[in-house]
């Protein structure tokens, strides 16, 4: 049997606009099951555990800002733990798809969603044939947020017969944790582009060049255009 499997997260809520949190991001990760990506799994699990991090579920966010259970951590291994997952990323056969939207210019959750929905339905008919090659699809994602479930459920249950939906957790998927690496980076992107990057990100990855040169633009080859 033929099957894609989709892993999901997001950025941001669906509240009122802030200045710390302007955009809602939701990004796809898509995987044929049919390519076989366990030698890549195992290499990122060894890298992992050498740096005193086995089974360790990777969450770029606090990584990059030093929060959680990354407080304690020198910057060049979070660092390192980082660049395993871009490396993992880049090496893996799969494709990624990030959506988002600009929340000032909604009044609303309902016209936000709306808006989301719009673009995910738009990507799936421009890219049908490809989808309707699966015998089945499924959908990894946590449930973290209502509007989220139910968007998804709307989307893909109009689009496709056989879609079947799974409550994932990141710990147990490190596709669902590069579908946390994709929104982080498709949120720095915009944040280097409009309002600019914060002292924690700069330190991290130095300036805007280096961040665009050694990750966005490398990350920009595995999206699926």
């Amino acid at each position: 049997m033929n099957e894609l499997s989709i892993f999901i997260d997001e950025s941001g809520d669906f509240g009122k606009y802030k200045v710390h949190s302007p955009y809602y991001i939701i990004s796809m990760v898509f995987h044929n099951q049919s390519e076989d990506i366990t030698d890549q799994l195992n290499k990122l699990s060894n890298q992992l555990t050498d740096l005193g991090y086995p089974d360790h579920c990777v969450h770029t966010g606090p990584i990059i800002r030093r929060e959680n259970g990354y407080t304690y951590e020198t910057i060049n291994t979070r660092r390192k733990i980082f660049n395993s997952m871009i490396t993992f990323i880049k090496h893996t056969n799969i494709r990624y798809k990030s959506f988002y939207i600009e929340k000032k210019h909604y009044e609303d959750s309902i016209e936000a969603v709306g808006n989301l929905s719009k673009q995910i339905s738009a990507f799936i008919r421009e890219n049908d044939s490809e989808f309707s090659s699966y015998d089945t699809i499924k959908i990894y994602y946590d449930n973290g947020q209502h509007e989220v479930s139910k968007l998804l459920s709307t989307v893909f249950n109009a689009f496709f017969q056989d879609v079947k939906f799974i409550n994932a957790k990141p710990r147990d998927y490190r596709l669902f944790q590069a579908a946390d690496l994709i929104c982080s980076m498709k949120l720095l992107m915009l944040k280097m582009n409009s309002d600019g990057l914060s002292p924690s990100e700069l330190e991290f990855f130095g300036n805007s060049r280096d961040l665009n040169k050694n990750y966005l633009k490398p990350l920009n080859k595995k999206e699926w255009i």
